[in-house]
């Protein structure tokens, strides 16, 4: 476990069932204290057409909720910034609620055919495509990320920009992932889904 990742989630109440259960806290982990996504990270995450957001709403409930798109869907803009355009869905709002009223997600990315997975956890902004598309970012986006997030404010069905500055990230064990392959996957490596299915 990366170091800042482990300072984020190891809390004390987490040390003291490390230590009931195992007779030790674990590591703390190595590295870098910074989370500062490298190009093993940036190219996971540019491969990923499926992203799990979690928040918690202002009653401490947490909510998790697919987002997805074609490959690329999810942007890393530096080595501490990612974003996605939020398109219009089932008009609940609860992610963007959620986020009014506590602003920490996670991210959980997945890899199922190479048993890999990434999880990142950061505080995320919503921005509303429309001010981002003409230009228009809150006083605390750095003005050098509108290049990057316009393109996503523009796309089809944009109606949000999320803004995700990360916290800490961190790979998870493959142990329990299950394998399975997209339809795109399959079809690169010369299989084809039955056309009944």
């Amino acid at each position: 476990m990366s170091r800042h990742f482990a300072n984020l989630a190891y809390t004390a109440t987490v040390r003291a069932e490390q230590r009931r259960r195992h007779g030790e806290e674990l590591s703390p982990g190595a590295g870098d204290p910074s989370p500062r996504l490298g190009l093993r990270e940036a190219s996971f995450i540019a491969a990923r057409d499926t992203a799990f957001l979690a928040t918690v709403n202002a009653q401490g409930w947490p909510h998790v909720q697919h987002r997805g798109g074609p490959p690329g869907f999810l942007c890393l803009l530096d080595e501490s910034t990612l974003a996605f355009a939020d398109l219009g869905g089932n008009r609940q709002f609860v992610s963007v609620g959620n986020l009014q009223d506590n602003d920490r997600a996670a991210l959980l990315l997945l890899d199922t055919a190479a048993r890999r997975r990434l999880k990142i956890l950061g505080r995320m902004q919503v921005l509303e495509a429309s001010e981002v598309s003409a230009g228009e970012l809150p006083a605390d986006v750095p003005g050098a990320l509108l290049p990057g997030l316009q393109p996503l404010a523009r796309a089809p069905g944009a109606e949000r920009v999320m803004v995700m500055q990360v916290a800490a990230f961190d790979w998870n064990c493959s142990q329990h992932i299950t394998r399975r392959w997209s339809e795109a996957e399959l079809l690169d490596r010369g299989l084809a889904l039955p056309a009944d299915l």
